[in-house]
């Protein structure tokens, strides 16, 4: 989610308006406030050494509410204004991701899909969509799996940065970043952009049919959810929490995945300290524990 910029401190911002108005400098004292507040409402884990990144980040947000000190917008935050604390979260989350990624638990997921006895739609939730390239694959995998647009598969895409949900309801990607795409797939799946398009393609309304996204934060007391599903896609997430709130979004994820149901965690996450929820049954990939 985070990556430190190299550099000092960036220097003063020219603002608003054409005159100059030079921010506060981001103190030791406001920026473990800030760490506090991002652990407290996303569970982000901030590392010290992440001074300058904070700075540039929240320096935009300076701007846009005119402010010049760091301890005046954090009192926004802490007041509890939600609007301002959606852009925080917005500005401190950074979203890595692509179409495929971890391409080996897809053929996994796959026959998966292909083993389950179903009277109702397949369920599969991606905790941390991001701006959609996950959820799509997902999407693919199943018609391909049932060779069919029509796949019985519904699929809920969450993450807590509105501003990616926004972009993954589009489905509109550069096609730069779907060359790891086959022609086929490229063929079946999107529609390619002309004139004020060109260079873009968007995935087919099929696709789009089986997805819903919506905003959500993991530790929230309450996900408003009334079902359980069949796979759970929670991958590079839990990176960003301490082992405390690990074993507490782990313990409520657990419960909302059916007693045949698969959860992906990524490639650098291990849950050594959850043996008592998961047992591993393939490459980071995980059962619930019987």
């Amino acid at each position: 989610m985070l990556t430190a910029p190299s550099g000092k401190t960036p220097a003063p911002d020219r603002l608003w308006d054409g005159k100059e108005a030079v921010l506060s400098p981001l103190t030791e004292e406001e920026f473990g406030r800030i760490r506090a507040l991002i652990h407290s409402i996303a569970g982000i884990s901030l590392s010290p050494n992440k001074h300058d990144l904070v700075y540039s980040r929240l320096a935009r947000r300076l701007r846009t509410r005119r402010l010049t000190s760091f301890t005046d917008y954090i009192g926004i935050l802490e007041s509890g204004n939600n609007l301002e604390r959606e852009a925080f979260i917005n500005a401190l989350t950074t979203n890595m991701t692509s179409f495929f990624r971890e391409a080996h638990h897809f053929p996994i997921l796959a026959r998966h899909l292909g083993s389950i006895k179903f009277n109702r739609p397949i369920t599969i939730w991606t905790c941390a969509s991001s701006t959609g390239e996950e959820p799509y694959s997902l999407a693919i995998t199943a018609i391909e799996q049932f060779n069919s647009f029509n796949a019985p598969v519904r699929i809920l895409a969450t993450d807590i940065d509105t501003n990616v949900l926004k972009r993954a309801r589009k489905g509109i990607y550069p096609l730069e970043q779907l060359q790891m795409l086959s022609s086929k797939r490229m063929k079946r799946f999107f529609l390619r952009g002309r004139g004020e398009n060109d260079g873009f393609a968007k995935v087919k309304p099929e696709l789009q049919r089986m997805i819903t996204f919506r905003q959500l934060n993991l530790l929230s007391t309450d996900w408003g959810l009334s079902e359980r599903f069949d796979a759970i896609f929670c991958r590079n997430v839990m990176i960003y929490f301490d082992k405390m709130t690990q074993q507490r979004v782990l313990t409520n994820l657990a419960r909302y995945l059916n007693p045949h149901g698969l959860f992906f965690a990524g490639h650098s996450e291990s849950f050594h300290h959850a043996t008592d929820l998961f047992r591993l049954c393939g490459k980071t990939v995980y059962a619930l524990r019987s």
